[in-house]
């Protein structure tokens, strides 16, 4: 049997910055990461497109938790002990520069994922942590106050465990047998499948800051609309995913949802309209998008209004005003399904939250036992808050384990 002081399962993104950060603190622990695969950090290669999305641009604790549908109120603590800022930090500390785009998501300069990998594996490497790849956890059981882990490669012990395995229902059934509770995990960061003429063959098309909300419900978000092959997404769609993640699984993904295009009230629309059709009295409606809506979705609105190709604006009569203003203001569309967002796998459910100690990540209910990253039943909506979560959680672990001995 390996003994170890510290034992780390899962080689993600939060694995390694526990175990990189525990070595750091305490160079005197003996540190190891358990990796079922045959190489570790694969989400953070395929994270943001291939460029690693590190973090975003946000740097008040308070505003920060507002993009955490699950871990609101728990991550206030941590955040304030390691930051957006603290992330920056680290990273630069170790070569590696972080830009920040337009919509405050952050990336390394190179625009590659691998600087980051590269990042974790040389420090890892130099802090002498050892990483165990193709390693299955078996079983986790404790005896005198030590804990054993058995798996497909041999039996390891350590004092201090910590898993950051994130969505694992395998590690997550071993977790009840040790006397947590798990919410049970549904999908949190998905598109809406659409069908319907309005949206028909103008996949690409962007409706920069729509207001969405789902038929008889309270969840409303706003931002940038993308039309796709299938139907919608964009940050105004992936946000209503992840805070509806547990309605919207409730109903099947079988729902509607009122688009508002143009972020203003049926009435000003109308009026807007009228003042328009006054203005273009003799252009066509379908070849004068107004709004600021891209040309191929206005003509689809319009055509969606009863409104014919060559009518003008002059000869729209009270009912096709009225219409036209319903679709750009209050248009329902039917979703039929979900579809899972690029290879941003993310899910809401995981270890229940009152059982973890956020001073330190530590469970309540099994001493010397940690946790980080999505393992957790806390999640996020896209633009690096999910790594955010796991940098953060990760640290103050690592910080809570090198001080133990």
């Amino acid at each position: 049997m390996k003994k170890y002081d510290v034992i780390i399962v899962g080689g993600g993104a939060a694995g390694f910055f526990a175990a990189i950060n525990i070595a750091n603190l305490n160079p005197e622990l003996k540190v190891a990461i358990l990796e079922k695969g045959k190489e570790g950090l694969q989400k953070v290669k395929v994270s943001g497109g291939g460029r690693c999305n590190v973090t975003h641009a946000e740097f008040i604790p308070q505003e920060l938790v507002l993009n955490y549908p699950r871990g609101e109120k728990e991550l206030l603590g941590p955040f304030h002990q390691f930051m957006t800022g603290d992330t920056i930090e680290w990273f630069e500390n170790r070569g590696v520069e972080l830009k920040i785009e337009e919509d405050g998501r952050m990336f390394p300069v190179s625009n590659s994922s691998q600087t980051i990998i590269d990042c974790f594996l040389d420090e890892a490497n130099k802090l002498n942590v050892e990483v165990l790849y193709s390693h299955a956890l078996k079983s986790i059981s404790k005896t005198k106050g030590v804990w054993l882990l058995e798996t497909n490669q041999g039996d390891f012990s350590a004092e201090n465990i910590m898993l950051a395995t994130g969505s694992s229902a395998k590690i997550w059934n071993m977790l009840e047998s040790l006397g947590h509770t798990i919410s049970q995990p549904v999908p949190s960061l998905f598109t809406f499948d659409i069908k319907d003429e309005r949206i028909k063959d103008i996949p690409g098309v962007v409706a920069l800051d729509v207001e969405v909300k789902v038929v008889d419900s309270n969840l409303f978000s706003e931002g940038p609309l993308l039309i796709t092959h299938v139907g919608m997404s964009a940050p105004a769609i992936l946000k209503l995913s992840a805070f509806g993640a547990i309605e919207l699984a409730t109903r099947n993904y079988k729902f509607q949802i009122e688009v508002n295009f143009i972020k203003q009230s049926l009435d000003d629309c109308i009026d807007n309209l009228k003042h328009i059709k006054h203005e273009l009295a003799k252009k066509t409606v379908l070849k004068s998008a107004q709004f600021e809506i891209p040309k191929r979705l206005w003509q689809k609105l319009v055509l969606a209004s009863q409104i014919t190709n060559d009518t003008r604006w002059a000869d729209l009569n009270k009912s096709q005003l009225e219409q036209l203003a319903s679709q750009l203001t209050e248009a329902v569309f039917d979703v039929t399904g979900k579809s899972t967002f690029k290879e941003e796998f993310v899910t809401a459910g995981g270890v229940n939250l009152k059982e973890i100690n956020f001073k330190t990540f530590e469970s309540k209910i099994q001493e010397n036992l940690y946790f980080a990253g999505e393992i957790l039943n806390i999640d996020a909506i896209t633009g690096g808050f999910n790594f955010q979560n796991a940098w953060s959680g990760a640290y103050v672990a690592a910080q809570a384990i090198a001080m133990h001995k």
